[in-house]
C-alpha cells in the first residue's frame, strides 16, 4: 500500500475474438504456465457448445452466468477480544469479478467430462440457468455471511 496516491489498475487487452475484457480476464485466469492459447481454443470451443445446446448467442449466456455467480456478501474473520468472529460484509466489485471467475474454473475442473471444454461449457450452462457448482459456492457464501448477520457490528 502506497504513502502517496493510489495505485491505478493495469489495463489488459481484450480477447481477440470477442473483444470483451470480461473474456479477457476469464482467458487470463483459466491459462495454465502461459499457455495462453491453449486456453483460447478450450473457452472458445466452450462458448460454441454453449450456443449450440442453448440456442442464445454464446456471449450473452457467459453474462448471465457470471451475474448469477457474483457474490454481494461474504464472511471475514475478525479477531476481536481473544476471540475470532466471521464477520459479514459486501464484496467489492473487483473482488466479485474475480471470485466469479475462480468460483466458475475450479466447478468446471472439479466436473466429471471428457475434455475441459465440454466441462466448462456445462458450468457456464448451469450457472446461467441458477445451478451448478459455481452458484452453490455462492449460496454457500451467503448463507453463510446470513447466518453470522449477529456480528456485523464488529464491522471496521
Amino acid at each position: 500500500m502506497p504513502r502517496k496516491g493510489s495505485i491505478s489498475k493495469r489495463p489488459i487487452q481484450l480477447d481477440p475474438k470477442y473483444k470483451d475484457e470480461f473474456v479477457a480476464k476469464f482467458l487470463n485466469s483459466l491459462m495454465y504456465d502461459g499457455k495462453k492459447s491453449k486456453a483460447e481454443k478450450i473457452l472458445y470451443k466452450a462458448l460454441e457448445i454453449v450456443s449450440e445446446k442453448m440456442g442464445k448467442e454464446s456471449l450473452e449466456v457467459f453474462h448471465a452466468a457470471m451475474e448469477n455467480v457474483k457474490p454481494v456478501l461474504e464472511v471475514r474473520s475478525r479477531r476481536v477480544g481473544g476471540a475470532t468472529y466471521q464477520i459479514p460484509m459486501e464484496v467489492n466489485q473487483f473482488r466479485r469479478k474475480s471470485l466469479a471467475i475462480r468460483w466458475v474454473i475450479n466447478a468446471a475442473r472439479a466436473r466429471q467430462g471428457k475434455s475441459m471444454y465440454e466441462k466448462l461449457a456445462g458450468e457456464v450452462m448451469d450457472a446461467a440457468q441458477g445451478r451448478g457448482g459455481a452458484v452453490k459456492k455462492k449460496e454457500d457464501s451467503y448463507r453463510m455471511a446470513e447466518a453470522n448477520r449477529a456480528f456485523a457490528h464488529y464491522r471496521w
